[in-house]
């Protein structure tokens, strides 16, 4: 099995700039920090949109491992390397993005944010799927 490194000093500086751009992108854009609601402003109708500061944020986000790794080595992936898997779990998620009204970010650190009893149970749902997933990972079909 494979252990993860515990990480408390850059796991809550992690926290506290997600924290920290959730509440600019609210106070500044009036926008929620949902990266499937971002991802979505990508894409037609653009009417009120904001395509391009969707846009820079997800440039952010693939620009941020690449500047980190140039600041202090090689990353280790954790994920699968597998292009098929990959791409299901990509279907998986936009599908369950699109059910259940947002994403982790956006239900996960904006909605509790502000107490909203959907988010609440959209959270709990996304955190027991994902124990669930593990454990079956971990110990049923992978062990």
């Amino acid at each position: 099995m494979t252990v993860t490194e515990f990480t408390p000093l850059a796991s809550t500086l992690g926290g506290v700039l997600i924290g920290v751009a959730a509440v600019m992108l609210m106070a500044l854009n009036g926008r929620i920090a949902g990266i499937s609601g971002i991802v979505g402003r990508l894409l037609p109708p653009y009417a009120g949109a904001d395509p391009i500061g969707a846009a820079c944020i997800i440039l952010g986000l693939i620009a941020s491992p690449l500047l980190y790794q140039a600041a202090t080595g090689p990353v280790v992936q954790t994920v699968s390397d597998q292009a098929g898997l990959m791409a299901v779990a990509g279907l998986l998620v936009g599908f369950g993005t699109a059910t259940g009204g947002g994403c982790t970010s956006g239900h996960g650190v904006c909605g509790i944010a502000r107490l909203s009893p959907r988010s609440v149970l959209a959270t709990v749902i996304f955190m027991a799927t994902g124990f669930a997933t593990v454990y079956l990972m971990r110990h049923v079909i992978g062990g």
